[in-house]
């Protein structure tokens, strides 16, 4: 007597959720964007370049017709020294910078070495929700500006 092989796994009823609330979308997208700061930061502690690329449609000015080509994405770096000579770091979403506290947006730091363990500090903050409620005002900004 032959056993079936689909009876040795476990079979389930699912089905599938294919939304996702804003809130965990734009949760995402900023993890995204820190997971590129810490290696630009790493590539940075190295001395080396980090050169992500994208794919985008160019149009051939010979031919007329559209290309689908990888080209380097331009990552801006979110931290800078100020006139103390210790760093400023911001934390972007899109073109906006996120208040971190009341009143303020920026995270001082003593050298360059604080900047990785600071971003994972941020990514697991924004991993448990806290900056939830930041992210959220600043995508409403945009919208509102749009319209």
């Amino acid at each position: 007597m032959a056993t079936s092989l689909l009876n040795t796994l476990k079979l389930v009823a699912a089905t599938r959720d294919n939304k996702t609330s804003p809130v965990l979308q734009r949760r995402q997208k900023l993890i995204k964007k820190i997971d590129e700061q810490m290696e630009l930061a790493k590539a940075q502690a190295n001395g080396s370049i980090y050169s992500p690329t994208k794919f985008k449609n160019i149009v051939n000015a010979e031919t007329g017709t559209n290309e689908y080509k990888q080209v380097p994405k331009r990552i801006r770096a979110w931290w800078w020294k100020n006139e103390a000579g210790k760093l400023n770091l911001v934390v972007r979403y899109g073109a906006r910078i996120i208040e971190l506290g009341k009143g303020k947006n920026s995270i001082e730091l003593e050298n360059e070495a604080a900047i990785l363990p600071t971003l994972e500090v941020i990514k697991k903050a924004v991993e448990a929700g806290e900056l939830d409620d930041a992210i959220t005002a600043v995508s409403k900004a945009v919208l509102l500006n749009l319209n």
